[in-house]
């Protein structure tokens, strides 16, 4: 495969292999990006969307000398990839976050089995809501373009065709994962405090009535709060998700003492 490119990078000089090694970056971030790389949108639009970011960053960066041997190709490309997925992951922890409040929203308010099976992954009817709306908001605010500064920033931190640090990953990766379920957890509070009165009340009511069957008294109630509190809170739900999401993206590499 070297060889057959040998008489295009030739032409090209160290500009063919600058934006090859880029564009295994981006394209390692977008193919696992919120909105641009969800599983329903075709490769081919995904592969296109990697070309335009590719063009939009290979001129920021500076222009690195092709290498001398298979081994160093080899070891920059696996790194460039390794790089990209990081960043893509970092990215899609934010709507694992969504998805994973969207399933506590659920099982607190007993909607959890609405539409429970409708795609490839079973998140409840709340998650669904949460993680398109967040789609949109993010793609109307400019998604595109922070992505794109995102990409720039990162070879500032992640040197071009250098591995990360192993320690550094692993400690950058638990605080990723811890952010993402204190986020989750936290969008979906107001839903959890709704169950939690909600349990207490029936409680109560229960202990002075023995004789009533409370639970099909209170079924309805919990469910049309649950979508109550939906309805209202979304809004404010996504501006939060929205300022973690934008505070990752300004300083992806922070990680907390």
């Amino acid at each position: 495969m070297i060889s057959a490119l040998e008489p295009l990078q030739a032409l090209l000089g160290d500009s063919f292999w600058h934006i090859f090694i880029v564009f295994l970056r981006v394209g390692a971030v977008v193919s696992v990006m919120p909105a641009f790389g969800e599983s329903i949108i075709p490769t081919r639009v995904k592969i296109i969307v990697a070309i335009a970011f590719t063009l939009i960053v290979a001129p920021a960066v500076s222009v690195t000398p092709s290498p001398n041997n298979i081994g160093t190709y080899v070891g920059q490309a696996l790194a460039e990839t390794t790089n990209g997925l990081m960043l893509g992951i970092g990215l899609r922890m934010f709507i694992l976050a969504l998805q994973t409040a969207g399933s506590i929203a659920a099982q607190s308010t007993s909607l959890s089995q609405i539409l429970g099976g409708a795609a490839s992954e079973p998140v409840p009817a709340m998650g669904y809501i949460l993680v398109f709306a967040a789609f949109a908001l993010a793609v109307t605010t400019g998604l595109h373009v922070k992505a794109a500064q995102l990409m720039i920033f990162s070879y500032q931190m992640l040197p071009l065709g250098v591995f990360p640090n192993a320690a550094d990953l692993s400690m950058w990766g638990v605080h990723q994962i811890s952010l993402a379920f204190s986020l989750a957890f936290t969008l979906a509070a107001p839903f959890v405090v709704l169950s939690l009165l909600y349990n207490l009340a029936l409680g109560v009511i229960n202990k002075a009535m023995p004789q009533l069957m409370v639970a099909f008294v209170g079924a309805p109630l919990i469910t049309a709060g649950g979508l109550f509190i939906l309805c209202i809170a979304t809004p404010v739900l996504l501006q939060t998700w929205l300022e973690a999401l934008n505070m990752f993206i300004l300083n992806p590499f922070r990680v907390r003492p």
